[in-house]
C-alpha cells in the first residue's frame, strides 16, 4: 500500500476487529443480501462494513 494515505490506512486495519482489509467476495455477498428477499424487512438503515473502525475511533483507539 502506497500513496499519501497509506499510513493511515494500515492503522485503521491494524485497528480493526478483523486486522484486515474486506474482500470483494465479502462486499457482494452484502450487497446480494440487500438486495435479496431476506432483507424485504429492512429500511432506513446504515449498514457499516468497516470492521470496527469506526467503534475503535469513538473508543480513542485510533
Amino acid at each position: 500500500m502506497s500513496g499519501p494515505f497509506a499510513e493511515g490506512y494500515r492503522t485503521m486495519i491494524r485497528t480493526s476487529a478483523a486486522g484486515r482489509m474486506g474482500t470483494p467476495a465479502e462486499v457482494a455477498t452484502t450487497a446480494a443480501f440487500l438486495l435479496g428477499p431476506e432483507s424485504a424487512f429492512i429500511t432506513g438503515s446504515d449498514l457499516l462494513m468497516d470492521c470496527g473502525v469506526i467503534a475503535a475511533m469513538r473508543a480513542g483507539q485510533l
